[in-house]
């Protein structure tokens, strides 16, 4: 002890540092954030306190104050690569999307070839509804790391989007081969089957992906939706309602209960979940199309010929009886 009291400032914030890394490793997260506090109350400008501060709030979900705490360390450290990179993580989580690209931007003009840098480029991509570029962003993620199991779920996952169903089967195959006990490939297979209409086997797929994660809020959510389309109308609002539980921000949760509604003919609460729905995540599918439904239930058909413009203009497809612009 006589000797620590003579350690040096930077002795003193970095044993906070490690001090910090290690209650992380054993799941102490608030903790480990008492000892970054201390780390900054001796330099209020230290990087590496600030970006691993970011990430604990990031992991809490608290993204805005996780891209107050990167923004303030690449002020400390201007050019600080790692955090520009977990910066663009919160934006996305943000949905600000643009500016997640321009920090990815300045990791890849240092590290052109870093898969993790492309892969995060095609998340954001893929949310944009820019398909071709996320194509091309996982296919160079692919290229530095060939083997890995998620680069191809979300190729599986463009092709779906694209429909072009066997192409994506073909990616979620190979993936399979990899990895036989990733739920996320079972879910992307029953998504598919959803799409050409084999409710039953959707239904064995979506199940063994739930049993790998029993509490994952996007396969319970497409397990009542595969319900919904069953008719299945009390199973899929137990699952639809569990999954808004664990995950209030699932946008799609709140598109499939707006169906729920729309199928019970309680057209104010299916309008009233599906505005919702497009509020939370706009990038979500056939929403609109349900909302001019909902409307039309209601009567209200000039708000009922704008969701369904919304649809022919988001490239929705799908069938539909009404037409309720003139």
């Amino acid at each position: 002890m006589l000797l620590a009291c003579g350690d040096s400032k930077e002795t003193k914030i970095q044993r906070f540092l490690i001090q910090s890394n290690d209650m992380v490793r054993k799941q102490n997260p608030a903790q480990a954030e008492r000892y970054l506090k201390e780390a900054l109350k001796l330099d209020s400008c230290f990087a590496d306190a600030l970006n691993n501060l970011g990430t604990l709030y990031y992991n809490s979900q608290r993204y805005e104050e996780a891209v107050g705490f990167y923004s303030k360390a690449i002020m400390c450290r201007p050019g600080y690569l790692d955090a520009h990179f977990n910066r663009a993580n919160a934006y996305y989580e943000l949905k600000e999307y643009y500016s997640a690209l321009a920090d990815l931007e300045k990791v890849a003009a240092q590290k052109p070839d870093t898969a993790a840098v492309h892969f995060s480029r095609g998340l954001i991509h893929t949310h944009m509804r820019k398909f071709d570029d996320a194509m091309k962003d996982f296919r160079k993620a692919a290229a530095q790391d060939a083997d890995n199991v998620d680069i191809l779920v979300n190729l599986g996952t463009l092709y779906f989007y694209k429909k072009s169903f066997d192409s994506a089967r073909v990616q979620l195959n190979d993936a399979l081969r990899l990895n036989p006990k990733e739920p996320n490939i079972f879910n992307a297979l029953a998504m598919i089957e959803v799409e050409v209409g084999n409710l039953d086997a959707a239904a064995t797929l979506v199940e063994k992906a739930i049993a790998l994660k029993p509490d994952d809020p996007f396969f319970l959510n497409n397990r009542g939706l595969i319900n919904l389309r069953k008719n299945k109308l009390a199973e899929a609002k137990r699952d639809i309602d569990k999954s808004i539980t664990l995950d209030p921000y699932n946008g799609w949760a709140y598109r499939n209960k707006g169906i729920y509604y729309l199928r019970m003919k309680d057209y104010p609460q299916a309008i009233r979940l599906l505005e919702h729905a497009v509020s939370v995540d706009p990038f979500i599918d056939k929403v609109y199309i349900y909302l001019a439904e909902a409307y039309m239930g209601e009567k209200d058909y000039e708000k009922a010929c704008a969701a369904y413009q919304n649809s022919v203009q988001h490239n929705e497809g799908g069938s539909t009886s009404i037409k309720p612009c003139k």
